[in-house]
């Protein structure tokens, strides 16, 4: 599979089920505490104004967060049935807050709703990540740089259990971050994160920078 081949309609569908029937097992009601508590309190968090994307978005919870901090919030799922449920709960588009049906690695929609190369201040992740096949991370971190503006940011709460099968797919923090460099991204943090709830001990909090200017000649590879 590669990078503008997007998920096929019967995956699509199975996530919808999963929406209606409840069997979404990471869903907490609400935004995930490590990623509210930083937000809203740590003095490294970003700060609005910025669009922001929150991919595979679900039912909203982090969406709305961005939102009451101030920043221009979108969520992208391409689950019309977890679509659905972030309106009831959060509000129907509006100039700070906006819902889009698409695929992540759809790169013709993502630029037909206006998420062109640089067009986002930062990305936060929660469960995307952990969601998808463990084969396509490069391609979401090279989407996610694509997508970045120069100092952009993306702010990811990664679940790195070591359970077998999926989703949620496990990790290994150490393979993470170094997929992230290796993509060019910068980290700011990379740690334990605190907060979690109890079945997620082992989760990783991490804010990473978009260079402000192209990597010199000889470097690694930049987004």
């Amino acid at each position: 599979m590669n990078r503008s081949e997007p998920v096929s309609l019967a995956e699509s569908s199975r996530w919808d089920q999963r929406y209606r029937e409840g069997t979404d097992g990471w869903e907490l009601g609400r935004a995930a505490p490590p990623l509210a508590q930083f937000l809203r309190r740590h003095p490294l968090a970003p700060r609005p104004p910025g669009q922001v994307l929150v991919p595979g978005c679900g039912r909203g919870h982090e969406v709305a967060l961005l939102e009451a901090l101030g920043f221009a919030a979108i969520g992208l799922d391409f689950s019309a049935e977890a679509l659905a449920e972030a309106r009831a709960r959060h509000g129907h588009d509006r100039a700070s807050l906006r819902w889009l049906q698409a695929d992540l690695f759809d790169r013709q929609a993502l630029e037909a709703a206006g998420l062109a190369p640089g067009s986002l201040t930062g990305i936060v992740e929660h469960t995307c990540f952990c969601a998808i096949d463990p084969r396509r991370r490069d391609d979401y971190i090279a989407t996610a740089c694509r997508l970045l503006a120069p100092g952009g940011w993306l702010l990811g709460l990664f679940w790195c259990h070591r359970k077998p099968g999926g989703p949620p797919w496990g990790s290994q923090p150490e393979l993470v971050e170094a997929q992230l460099r290796q993509a060019g991204l910068v980290p700011e943090i990379w740690e334990p994160a605190s907060g979690s709830v109890d079945q997620r001990h082992d989760e990783w909090l991490g804010l990473w920078r978009q260079p402000a200017s192209p990597r010199p000649s000889g470097g690694l590879p930049s987004c």
